[in-house]
C-alpha cells in the first residue's frame, strides 16, 4: 500500500543505477513511503565505465541517466527530472591517474558541462551539476576546479537553469554566490547538495537527518531535502536510503513543521528550478 503524506515529497539529489544497483526498485520504495518527485543526478562518469577524453564522451553518461529518469517517472505518482553535469572529483582522476595537467582537465570538464547544458536547452534536463573537491588538493587543481564551477554558472545563466554544487563542507558559500552573481546567475538558483541545516549565499539541499532538518525548519529560509542515495551495492550504508525523505517529511509534519515542508517541497523547488510539484502530482503532467 502506498502512503499519502498529503503533500508533494521531493528528494532533491540522489543517484539511480539500474545496471549495478537497485534502480527502479529504489524508486518504488520511495513512492511506497509517500515520495512523489525525484531529481536524479547522473552518477560520476567513471562509475558508469566512462573515462572521457573529449567532451562528447560524457553523452553516454547523460543518455543513460535520461533513460533511468524516464523509467522513474513512470513509477512515481509525480515525476522525476534529470540533473546532468561533471562530478568535481573527476579532476583528481584526470590529473592523478591519467596524466592530465590541471588546465587540460579543466577544459575537458568545462566541455562536458557545455554538453550537459545542451540537454537543458533542449528541455531534456532540468539543471546542471558541478562544484569543487571536498578534500585537499593543490592550488592548481583548486583554481582549475573553481574555473569549472564558474563555467557551470555561466552556462546556467545562458540556458536559464539552476546549478547543483558538490563542495567542501561549509555553511558559507558567499564566495561562489558572488561568482554566480558576477556572471548573471541568481545565487538562489545555486544549490549546495549535502548541506547542513543553514547556509549563507546559496540555497541548501539539506541532508535528511533530523538535526539538520530541525535547524533548516526553524531557520525559516528556503531549503530542499535530499538523501544523496548512491545506489551502489558495494557501499550500502554510505549515505541515506531512498525511504528517508518521505519518513522525515512525516516526522516534520508530526513535529508541527507544516510550513517548512511546504517550503522544501513546493515553494523552493518552484523558485529554484521552476517546477510545480503540486500540478505534476495532481495531473501527472510534465
Amino acid at each position: 500500500m502506498t502512503e499519502d503524506l498529503g503533500t508533494p515529497v521531493l528528494d532533491d539529489h540522489l543517484h539511480l543505477d539500474p545496471r549495478h544497483g537497485r534502480g527502479i526498485e529504489a524508486v518504488e520504495e520511495f513512492a511506497r513511503l509517500g515520495g512523489t518527485h525525484l531529481l536524479v543526478v547522473n552518477k560520476p562518469s567513471w562509475l558508469l565505465g566512462v573515462e572521457p577524453d573529449e567532451p562528447d564522451d560524457f553523452r553516454a553518461v547523460f543518455e543513460e541517466t535520461l533513460e533511468t529518469v524516464a523509467a522513474a517517472s513512470e513509477t512515481l505518482p509525480g515525476r522525476a527530472w534529470p540533473v546532468l553535469g561533471v562530478h568535481p572529483g573527476l579532476i583528481s582522476r584526470l590529473v592523478d591517474e591519467r596524466g592530465f595537467s590541471p588546465e587540460a582537465a579543466r577544459d575537458l570538464m568545462r566541455g562536458g558541462l557545455s554538453v550537459a547544458s545542451e540537454y537543458v536547452a533542449d528541455g531534456d534536463a532540468l539543471a546542471l551539476k558541478s562544484g569543487r573537491p571536498h578534500y585537499d588538493v593543490t592550488d592548481a587543481v583548486w583554481d582549475a576546479s573553481n574555473a569549472v564551477t564558474r563555467r557551470a554558472f555561466e552556462l546556467g545563466a545562458e540556458v536559464d537553469c539552476a546549478v547543483q554544487l558538490h563542495t567542501e563542507a561549509t555553511e558559507d558559500l558567499t564566495d561562489l554566490a558572488a561568482v554566480a552573481d558576477e556572471v548573471g546567475l541568481d545565487p538562489s538558483k545555486v544549490v549546495k547538495h549535502y548541506a547542513a541545516g543553514e547556509l549563507a549565499g546559496v540555497t541548501p539541499s539539506v541532508m535528511s537527518d533530523k538535526e539538520r532538518l530541525e535547524r533548516a525548519a526553524e531557520a525559516g529560509e528556503p531549503f530542499l531535502m535530499e538523501t544523496d542515495f548512491v545506489d551502489d551495492p558495494d557501499r550500502p550504508g554510505m549515505v541515506l536510503g531512498p525511504k528517508t525523505v518521505p519518513r522525515r517529511v512525516r516526522w516534520l509534519l508530526e513535529e508541527g513543521h507544516e510550513e517548512a515542508v511546504r517550503r522544501a517541497h513546493v515553494e523552493t523547488p518552484r523558485d529554484v528550478y521552476g517546477i510545480d510539484t503540486e500540478a505534476t502530482l495532481e495531473r501527472g503532467e510534465p
